[in-house]
Formats: C-alpha cells, sequence, structure tokens
C-alpha cells in the first residue's frame, strides 16, 4: 500500500524517506531487472483483439495494419498487453498519477496558454493511479525498442535506456529536496531545456533541435484548418477523406439537416458545462458548423474520435477541436479500477495532475452516438504548438539526449502527483535501479517482437484482418 495521500503532509521528510527505502522490501530494485512471460499469460492477439469488440468494426483493420508495420508501431498499440505483463508482478506500492502510456512519441513540444513552448507528456488515454515504475518501465523499453529499429548496438541501446532512467532518478532526488509550491511550478521550457543540454550536443544536433522547435511553433490550428478544411456552397466544411476523415453529414444519411444540427449543439453543450466559466465564454464567440470522424494514431484507432469545426468572427477566425472517445483504462484492471463515472473526465483530471499547463478548451463530455449507445469523450484543440520526436532519425547520441529528456519530464510529472521523497528514497543515489531497468528494457523488446509477429501470424492465417492506410 501507498501512503495515503491525505496523510503525507503530517509525515517527515525522515519519515516519508523510511518509507521510501521499505518499499525495497515488497520489491527490491534488482527485482525489476528481469522479464519472462509466465506460462499462462494470455494470447496477445487475444488482448488486443477484445478491444476491437467496442470499436467501429470498419476502422478495426486499420489498427492491425498500423501495429504490424514495425515493432515500434505494434508496442504504440500494445499498452493493454504491457499492463497484462506488469499488473501481477511485484510493485513497489509508490502510487502516482500514471501516463499509462508512456512511450517516447508520448513526450513532445507543446503549447503553453502563455504562448510558451514546453516540452511534457501529450497523451493520457490511459492515465490512472498505480506504481511509479509502471510508467518508467514502459518508457525505458520503448528506448530499447527505437534502437533496435535503427539498427543500433546494443550497447547503444543500453546507453539511451540507462540515461532515461538515470535522468529520472537523479531528477526525482532533486524534487526530494524542493518546496512542494517549487515542484508544482517545474516546467520544462523548452528554450532552457536547449540551453541546458547544448554543451552536450555538437552543431548538427543544435541545428536539429532548432529546426524541432520551429517546427512545433508553425504546426498551429491556423495549419490544421487549411489542411483539413474548405470553402463549399453551404460555406466552410471539413474536406472528407474516407475512411479516415468522414463528416457526420455523410455518416447521417437518414437524418434531416435540422436533426444533424441539433446533434452537434449537444455536443458542444456538455462539454461547454464541463469548462471554468470564463472559458465557457470564450467557447461562446464560436458557433459549430462541422463535425467529422477522424482515425487518430495507432493503437487509438477504431475508437470514436470527432473533429469539430468551429468560426468566430469569420471564415477566418476559427477553432479546431478534437473529441476523442476515452474507454476505461487498460491499467483497470490491475489497480483496481478508479473512482470516475465518466472515463473523459478521468483523462482530463490525469492529464491537468500530471501537466504543467494544460489545453485552455481541455474538457469531457458523454454523447449519445449514431448506434444509440452513449460514450465518454474528452475535449481539446486538434493541434496547436506541438512538436512530434521522429526517433528514426536520431543517432544514438541524439537519441540518448531525447531519453535523458523523458526520463526527467517524467520525473517532474510524477513529483506532482506522488511523493517524491518517498521514491527518491526507494531509488537511492547509486545506479542499481538505473542498470536494472536496461535488464528489463531488453528482455520485453524481445517478447515486444514476439508478439508482433504473432499478430502477423494471425493475420497471414486469415484469423485477422489488417488493412494499409
Amino acid at each position: 500500500m501507498a501512503i495515503p495521500s491525505a496523510f503525507t503532509a503530517s509525515l517527515s521528510p525522515a519519515e516519508r524517506a523510511a518509507y521510501g527505502r521499505s518499499a525495497r522490501k515488497r520489491a527490491s530494485r534488482s527485482c525489476h531487472g528481469w522479464f519472462e512471460a509466465d506460462e499462462k499469460r494470455q494470447d496477445p492477439v487475444e488482448v488486443i483483439g477484445s478491444q476491437s469488440d467496442s470499436r467501429v468494426p470498419e476502422l478495426v483493420p486499420i489498427r492491425y495494419g498500423r501495429m504490424l508495420e514495425a515493432p515500434f508501431r505494434f508496442y504504440r498499440g500494445a499498452a493493454s498487453i504491457m499492463a497484462m505483463d506488469l499488473g501481477p508482478a511485484p510493485n513497489t506500492g509508490l502510487t502516482v498519477q500514471l501516463c499509462g502510456d508512456a512511450h517516447l512519441l508520448n513526450f513532445r513540444l507543446l503549447a503553453s496558454p502563455e504562448r510558451h513552448l514546453v516540452f511534457d507528456i501529450n497523451d493520457f488515454d490511459e492515465t490512472l493511479a498505480g506504481p511509479f515504475e509502471w510508467d518508467v518501465k514502459r518508457l525505458a523499453a520503448s528506448f530499447a525498442i527505437a534502437g533496435r529499429a535503427n539498427g543500433f548496438s546494443v550497447e547503444d541501446q543500453d546507453g539511451a535506456v540507462r540515461t532515461c532512467v538515470q535522468a529520472y532518478r537523479q531528477r526525482m532526488r532533486e524534487f526530494a529536496g524542493m518546496r512542494t509550491l517549487d515542484i508544482w511550478y517545474a516546467q520544462d521550457d523548452a528554450d532552457r531545456m536547449r540551453e541546458l543540454m547544448a554543451s552536450s550536443m555538437d552543431k548538427e544536433a543544435r541545428h536539429r533541435t532548432a529546426e524541432a522547435t520551429s517546427r512545433a511553433r508553425a504546426h498551429t490550428h491556423l495549419q490544421a484548418f487549411a489542411k483539413l478544411t474548405r470553402v463549399t456552397a453551404e460555406g466552410r466544411r471539413i474536406t472528407p477523406d474516407p475512411p479516415l476523415i468522414t463528416p457526420l453529414r455523410e455518416l447521417l444519411t437518414d437524418s434531416s439537416e435540422s436533426e444533424e444540427e441539433k446533434e452537434l449543439q449537444a455536443v458542444v453543450e456538455g462539454y461547454a458545462r464541463t469548462l471554468s466559466s470564463e472559458r465557457r465564454h470564450l467557447l461562446r464567440h464560436y458557433r459549430l458548423v462541422d463535425m467529422a470522424r477522424k482515425v487518430v494514431g495507432v493503437g487509438s484507432v477504431g475508437t470514436r474520435c470527432w473533429i469539430l469545426l468551429l468560426l468566430g468572427r469569420d471564415d477566418g477566425d476559427p477553432l479546431l477541436l478534437q473529441a476523442k472517445e476515452a474507454q476505461e483504462s487498460v491499467l483497470a484492471a490491475h489497480t483496481g479500477g478508479d473512482p470516475y463515472d465518466n472515463q473523459g473526465r478521468r483523462v482530463v483530471a490525469g492529464q491537468r495532475l500530471i501537466q504543467t499547463t494544460s489545453d485552455i478548451f481541455l474538457g469531457w463530455t458523454h454523447v449519445v452516438g449514431l448506434d444509440g449507445h452513449g460514450r465518454d469523450f474528452y475535449v481539446r484543440q486538434l493541434r496547436d504548438w506541438k512538436g512530434i520526436a521522429r526517433p528514426e532519425t536520431m543517432d544514438p547520441g541524439l537519441l540518448s539526449l531525447f531519453a535523458q529528456l523523458c526520463g526527467a519530464s517524467l520525473a517532474r510529472a510524477h513529483a506532482r502527483s506522488g511523493d517524491p521523497v518517498a521514491i527518491g528514497a526507494y531509488l537511492g543515489g547509486s545506479d542499481r535501479f538505473d542498470r536494472a531497468l536496461i535488464g528489463f528494457a531488453q528482455a520485453y523488446a524481445d517478447q515486444n517482437e514476439r508478439d508482433f509477429e504473432a499478430l502477423g501470424a494471425a493475420v497471414r492465417s486469415g484469423r485477422i484482418h489488417a488493412e494499409s492506410l
């Protein structure tokens, strides 16, 4: 059991540190250094397939197709498999708000409401409270898998993992000595991070970092607006690109225009009620004009995801929102579930707790779909200064630098919701935990490749159908 958060403030730092060190009796640091699939381990294809039952049937083959592109793409869509593998293992009981899917591509440059670029976690579909090491293990394994995809040596793969975990451990120990509000206000500003890393980067790395920052600033809602919409006889509308983008008007073949407008307005009104008063006021300056179903990501393919086009003063004043279906976290079966009656609210609450700064339009709603079933959604801006890493273009040195950023950022996220004193004491000043995670990352990368092959075999045998798009 973790220290109940309600009592943490009543304990001295020495008592919290002692509790953290005592967690080594439940799960020693070295016990994290291995992974071996249980003989009764569920078929990974069945685990993935069980998620398909609640998804849009015609989109499920696209998900399989994307997962079969490469082992790393498979890993991105296999959070449920890893949750199944981590759940039964000994854990520290040192609880934080987990990202739940902390692979390296879920760390990126984002825009703060003050229009600063920050480096932070971006995906919270699986967020839930749980043992801190689950996120660290998923992140560490992602660097081993990415290194393999680039053809790096085992030594270089291990170097990236070591750098990631060491950065997590050292920064968590730094947070252990900080004031509570200083932890909460800590932020990974992109410009400051570039300055701190400059001594570790050569000229080429500095150039590529500057380019990534520039690209992130260019990825605005106006760019998305130009790309995803067009002018029609009815006005500005979302451009169809089925099955990846399908306007609601094409899905509501038996509905009248007034019924379509009513459906759209119900979505916005339900969502608006979850915003703070000043943001509801801001939203009232926009009118909803179109909505379309969109295929996104890898693991999320098949869940309902909608893009909403709103216009303000005129056609040149757009707001693009994304309403993404939120299902139960893949961690829920292994942590005892969660207290939220709306899974969209779970995602929003987790994001606000983990991120230093969240989208001003972040909210949630419950919608009755075209099939008559009610579903939970969370809503945010579709694109706003987002810069995603491209690990396939990185050399070993740059991958290790990125691993350092991700590990330190994850520590900051965990320190906001967990007890950095207890976690820092558990991790300790030696590299024992770092070395253990190297072993785990390589063992799990092996397992990921076996699961990837199992999915491919299922497609070749006709057990499941995959489609490349």
